[in-house]
């Protein structure tokens, strides 16, 4: 196989995820995961229209036809 060249600040694929530098100790706040991206209304409101297609959906299968 072709090399790929590889960059400095790139890890190497054979190291490992142990390879990893441990994140730095900070601001907790700067550190949110996945809850706080939930939390954000936009994706609320698409995740809502979304869920009222999908029960619209189903209730008309389940009752219309």
């Amino acid at each position: 196989m072709l090399d790929t060249p590889r960059l400095d600040d790139q890890p190497a694929a054979e190291k490992g995820p142990a390879a990893l530098p441990p994140p730095a100790p900070g601001n907790p706040e700067a550190q949110r995961g996945c809850l706080f991206a939930l939390s954000q209304p936009p994706l609320m409101i698409f995740l809502g229209v979304i869920g009222c297609l999908l029960l619209m959906a189903a209730l008309h299968d389940l009752l219309l036809l």
